[in-house]
């Protein structure tokens, strides 16, 4: 009895003596629970974290580690405050305009760039289980359920595969370009070069609508080149960045082998951006006349373009979409519904006539120099049109213009190639479709980002 007695009373004290230490355990759980509840605004950490037995510092460093892009809340609102002033791509901070903001709303962001903060938005930066699995590898539940059932994505890919076409690829990229290997095998090497074209005309100041070709400043040439492979889908056509813009200080194109008229590259590998901004009106002040208005540049067509190599000469070839018919505008500055023009360029190391030339030529790299082989002109290459002020001439035709610049090459021929007027049809047709699912003629106005309340319409009447 009396060992009963002392092994009870040794049992009682070894419990009174741990209550303590349970309790102390206790609070300081709880002290670290409540530290973790005030942290929890800027917290990320996962259901599994919290559940650790000694409190949440060292399975936040382990979550940190697993997302390294997770910054703190300070870190993150400089980050985003960061990225709210930095300029787009290919875009100089000071030639930023307030038409950025709503081009970076409508453009459609990667997917890459929402995968770390979707699941921060759902709840002012608390992960949720199904968050923190995803922002870990391993899905969610809706794209595994999506990948079972052949989901959207999984339908893009195989139709693309089925067809050839690269529609999946183009679909992410929102624009109509698809890139087709079976396309890029058949188009001819004698097209250097294809793509979308556009004419434009600015009137003079103070003429907001020319009545002749005497109110007309300046026209333009808008260049948005393709891949060689490319076919169009549906829909406006994405900014790829590589645009060109040509000016033409005769303000008409050429008609007969008689007109030689001088173009020069005045903006190259520039964002649709940068091309607006080129378009748009603007007002200034003179101390004689005071205020005056420069007008916006007006459309005056859409349609396809080819650079295409005849043996000895280049072309500029095009087909127009829009307008359907040329009318008296299109007419007035040589404007054809089909067309071409030689292309020559001028070596900028050689002299010119007076008034027919820059004050400063292009700045090629020597072997393109070399390729001139001290002639003071070659035919015109799609490489040079990459070079501000390149010069080059347009020569018209009289007749059989489109004809001329795609007569097919023996090369392409003996390959079983398609002949280069054929792809530039095939290009047009479906150029017209998109057109005729778009918006018709302000389809211009939504391939270029304008906005069809500042810029004129499509003019095809004085």
């Amino acid at each position: 009895m009396a060992g009963t007695r002392s092994s009870a009373r040794q049992a009682a004290n070894a419990a009174a003596s741990s209550s303590p230490a349970s309790s102390q355990s206790q609070s300081a759980a709880n002290k670290d629970s409540a530290a973790g509840a005030k942290r929890k605004g800027g917290s990320t950490t996962s259901p599994q974290a919290k559940r650790g037995r000694k409190g949440a510092k060292k399975e936040q460093a382990t979550l940190e580690d697993t997302l390294p892009n997770q910054a703190t809340e300070d870190e993150s609102k400089d980050t985003e405050m960061k990225d709210e002033n930095e300029a787009p791509p290919n875009q100089a901070p000071e030639d930023v305009s307030e038409d950025t903001e709503m081009k970076h709303e409508t453009e459609a962001p990667s997917a890459e760039s929402h995968k770390p903060t979707s699941a921060q938005d759902k709840s002012n930066g608390d992960l949720k289980p199904e968050d923190s699995a995803t922002a870990n590898g391993e899905g969610s539940k809706q794209e595994n359920l999506n990948a079972a059932s052949g989901g959207p994505e999984q339908t893009a890919e195989e139709d693309a595969e089925k067809n050839g076409t690269g529609q999946a690829e183009a679909s992410t990229r929102g624009d109509a370009v698809e890139e087709s290997s079976k396309r890029e095998e058949s188009t001819p090497s004698s097209i250097l070069e294809k793509g979308i074209i556009y004419f434009f005309f600015r009137g003079r100041v103070g003429i907001n609508e020319p009545s002749d070709v005497n109110d007309i400043a300046r026209s333009y040439i808008i260049l948005r080149p393709l891949p060689h492979g490319a076919k169009l889908g549906d829909g406006p056509i994405g900014d790829a960045g590589h645009n060109r813009m040509l000016a033409l200080p005769k303000k008409v194109l050429p008609v007969s082998p008689k007109d030689r008229f001088m173009t020069f590259v005045e903006k190259t590998n520039v964002t649709m951006e940068e091309i607006k901004n080129s378009l748009s009106s603007s007002d200034y002040m003179t101390k004689t006349a005071g205020s005056r208005h420069t007008p916006a540049a007006a459309p005056i067509g859409e349609g396809v373009y080819a650079i295409t190599s005849t043996g000895r000469e280049t072309h500029l070839a095009y087909i127009l979409t829009i307008p359907s018919e040329v009318s008296e505008v299109q007419d007035g500055v040589g404007l054809k519904q089909r067309g071409s023009f030689v292309t020559s360029a001028k070596n900028p190391e050689t002299a010119a006539p007076a008034g027919a030339s820059l004050p400063k030529g292009a700045d090629y790299p020597k072997e393109i120099l070399d390729e001139f082989g001290g002639r003071g002109w070659m035919p015109l290459e799609p490489k040079l049109l990459d070079y501000e002020n390149t010069q080059f001439i347009i020569i018209g035709h009289n007749e059989g213009a489109l004809e001329k610049a795609t007569v097919p090459q023996p090369d392409d021929e003996n390959q079983g190639k398609e002949e280069p007027k054929e792809e530039m049809e095939k290009l047009q047709h479906e150029d017209e479709l998109r057109v005729e699912h778009l918006k018709g003629d302000d389809t211009v106005f939504e391939d270029l980002g304008l906005s069809s309340k500042e810029y004129p319409k499509l003019q095809t009447t004085w």
